[in-house]
Formats: C-alpha cells, sequence, structure tokens
C-alpha cells in the first residue's frame, strides 16, 4: 500500500473523532476544522518519513490544537509552536493523550459534533451540508456538485449554518441522556436523507450524487459504533446496506428505471446482503421494534428472494401496516398499496390509494401507481390519464422515461384491440 493511500485512509477514519475533540477544546467549527487541515498538513509532510503514528487520532488532536494555540500566540505575539521536528517527534506526549482519549471520549467527542450539525434550528437542506463538510469532509465542490447547485451557493449554505450554530450559543458539552435520545434520531434521519440524496439520483447525476450513499452507509456505521446496541440504528445500517446493495442493477445501459421485479438479481452485491441480514436479523432479536427495522425488515425480504415470484408479499404487507401503527403517512400507505396489490389484487390497493389522493396531488409516485394499477384493472382511458399526471410530476428524466413506456404499452394493447375489432367486423 503507497504512502498516499493509508494516510488518507488514516485522515478520513480519524477527521470526526479530532474535529470532535478540538471543537471541544476551542468551541468554534472554524477553528476546529482549520485545525485539523493543518494537522492534515502536517502528516502528509511527516508521516512517509517517520512512519504512522501508535495514535493517528491522537496525534492529529495533539499537532491540530498547538497549530491552533500557536495561530493565537502569534496574533498575540507570543510564544510559537515548538520546531517541526519537535512536533512530529511526539514520544510520550502522544502516548500520554491516547491513553486520555478512550473509547468514551471519542464517543462524546463524535456524538457532540453530530449533534451539533443536526442543530433543530438548522433547515435539513443546511444540516446535511455542514455535516458532509465538517464530519465527512467532503470539499464544497463536491458538496455543490452533488446538491446540482453553483459553488458559492453551496459555500453560503454552510456558512449560514455556522452562523446560525454560533448566535444559537449551542452548548459544547456532552449532552445529558434525554437529549441524546431526542436527538439521536435527528442524526439517524439527517443520514437517512444523505443516502436519499444519491440513491433518489438517475441519469447524468447520478455519477455525481452516487457517492453520497457511500459516504450515508460509513456515518451509519460509524453511529452504530458510537451505539452498539441500539437496535434502530443496527436498523438503519442494515436498510442503507440492503438498499444500495440493488444499485449496480436499478438502471439500464441507457439509464432507463428499471424495476425492482425486473432487475437482474445476480448484479446485486451479496456483500452489502449479508451484512444488511445479520444486522436486521441482530435487531429484531431486541424486540423493540422501530421504523428503521421495519423498512430493513421489508427490504430484506426482498434481498431474500432468489426470483421475484418468491417474495413473500404477504409478509411485506404485514410489515407495512406495523410501519403504519409507528409512523402514519400517506407514502407508507402507497406503498403498502402494491403489497396489497399483489395478495388481494389491484382493485383492493386503488380501493386503498384514492383517498390518498389529495395529500399526494403533487407525488409523482402516486400517478404512477395509480396508472400502474388502473392498466392491470383493464381501465387503459384512466390509466392514461393518471400515468399523463405521473410524467408532468416527474422528478427526472429517466422517471419521465419510465412513465411513457407505460403509455406506450397502452397504445401498442389499444392498437391491438382495434385491429382484432376491424378484423371480426365489429
Amino acid at each position: 500500500m503507497s504512502d498516499m493511500v493509508w494516510i488518507n485512509a488514516a485522515l478520513t477514519a480519524a477527521r470526526p473523532q479530532a474535529i470532535g475533540a478540538l471543537l471541544r477544546y476551542f468551541r468554534d467549527l472554524d477553528t476546529a476544522e482549520e485545525a485539523f487541515q493543518d494537522a492534515c498538513l502536517r502528516a502528509l509532510k511527516t508521516w512517509p518519513k517517520n512512519g504512522p503514528p501508535r495514535d493517528p487520532t491522537a496525534w492529529l488532536i495533539f499537532v491540530g490544537r498547538n497549530a491552533a494555540i500557536d495561530s493565537v500566540r502569534k496574533r498575540s505575539k507570543q510564544e510559537p509552536l515548538p520546531a517541526e521536528e519537535l512536533v512530529s517527534d511526539l514520544n510520550d506526549a502522544e502516548s500520554d493523550l491516547a491513553e486520555r482519549l478512550d473509547g468514551s471520549d471519542y464517543r462524546d467527542d463524535v456524538l457532540r459534533l453530530l449533534f451539533i450539525c443536526c442543530h433543530p434550528d438548522l433547515p435539513q437542506t443546511q444540516q446535511i451540508a455542514l455535516a458532509l463538510r465538517i464530519v465527512s469532509g467532503l470539499s464544497v465542490k463536491q458538496i455543490a456538485r452533488a446538491f446540482l447547485v453553483g459553488e458559492s451557493a453551496m459555500e453560503q449554505r454552510i456558512t449560514r449554518a455556522k452562523a446560525r450554530i454560533a448566535q444559537a450559543d449551542v452548548p459544547f458539552e456532552t449532552p445529558g441522556a434525554p437529549e441524546r435520545a431526542e436527538r439521536l434520531a435527528a442524526v439517524a434521519a439527517m443520514i437517512y436523507l444523505v443516502f436519499n440524496e444519491g440513491y433518489s439520483a438517475s441519469g447524468d447525476s447520478a455519477p455525481m450524487r452516487a457517492p453520497l450513499c457511500d459516504e450515508a452507509i460509513r456515518l451509519a456505521r460509524l453511529l452504530l459504533r458510537l451505539f452498539q446496541t441500539e437496535p434502530e440504528i443496527m436498523g438503519l445500517t442494515a436498510l442503507l446496506l440492503l438498499q444500495h446493495s440493488r444499485t449496480p442493477a436499478r438502471f439500464d445501459a441507457d439509464g432507463s428505471v428499471v424495476l425492482l421485479e425486473e432487475q437482474d438479481r445476480g448484479l446485486w452485491n451479496r456483500k452489502l446482503i449479508a451484512e444488511g441480514l445479520a444486522l436486521i436479523d441482530k435487531a429484531i432479536r431486541h424486540r423493540q421494534r422501530g421504523p428503521y427495522q421495519i423498512q430493513a425488515a421489508i427490504a430484506a425480504l426482498h434481498a431474500r428472494a432468489a426470483r421475484p415470484e418468491e417474495t413473500d408479499w404477504a409478509q411485506i404487507d404485514l410489515l407495512y401496516a406495523a410501519l403504519e401503527e409507528l409512523q402514519p403517512s400517506p407514502v407508507v400507505t402507497l406503498n403498502r398499496a402494491v403489497a396489497v396489490a399483489k395478495v388481494r389484487g389491484p382493485a383492493a390497493a386503488l380501493e386503498m390509494i384514492e383517498p390518498l389522493a389529495p395529500r399526494l396531488s403533487g407525488y409523482f409516485h402516486f400517478f404512477g401507481v395509480k396508472g400502474a394499477l388502473l392498466m392491470q384493472l383493464g381501465r387503459a382511458d384512466e390509466a392514461r390519464e393518471a400515468f399523463g399526471h405521473a410524467i408532468a410530476k416527474a422528478n427526472t428524466a429517466a422517471e419521465a422515461a419510465h412513465i411513457r413506456m407505460h403509455l406506450d404499452r397502452l397504445m401498442k394493447d389499444s392498437g391491438s384491440t382495434e385491429a382484432t375489432l376491424a378484423k371480426s367486423g365489429v
């Protein structure tokens, strides 16, 4: 492994803990981030020569803290940082710091950092952008590309988020148990939103936004290390892994959507599936059901089916019913209707979604599902109308193309029927 490969891997892995600790020292996001960057520059210069330190995170915290203190000293014309060779060979100083930074300290620092990025005063878009910048270390350019906005606009979004946190006078102490429970849900939701930003991408934007899925999974794994016995975090991580496992089969060579039942299951990532299945099985044994666990259990049933016809749709229907109880939502009911159509037929599913129309009038998938159900019932004109609404509400070219495929099928079937009638003299 080359020097740059292992150094980049070590810096990426250490970033949340190091910035979290530096934030505790300096109580300012910009100062913590700049201190970490200074430490990274020192690492790039000294690690190839001296080899990896015993604890890269402790090394980066030590050097970053001293660099930030030195910056303050220079501004006040005080004593500068020790010479480079003295800082690069930390010896006992690094060892002492590593002993103090045990698992509990790391956990609190990372948790504090995640909590700050998910501060309730921030809109969700700012929470995601700030977490990707501070916790994940993505550049402003990378984040801007992922969200399909200009760099200056994303820079302003992140700057506003930092300013809001400063104005809110956010406490930097370790949060108590009640706040942890409340804010943990916000952190999990932020990670889920990051994943969805990447997973929902298609067409030309897919290559730019796909890395968000990998980053969300990395953050979920990090959160799982902090809360190893929390079943909902197991469920969240399992859900992301199982969903992401299908990515290679979700679009064809032209970038068109491939429905779940039509996907080549040989392309699914079996390593991710195995990890996700093991996690959801472990979470279920805790007998503390939650929304992420239920969604992961649904994804697991799809993953376990070697062929589409082997899917246990009856169990999926029951799981969506449980999810409706925990997290009532018209979108959850719409998803359940797909399972109901498989178990009790399209008429029952159509009856279930009709009351959702007022609340989902702007939702692409509502009209797509409705059109598909009407098409199965042979109500071609109504299906064509629903698909027309779906195209108007499509968020991407791939979604619109998928609906046009259904329309083409309707037109073809209609043409065949007319030709049959003509031959029969009707």
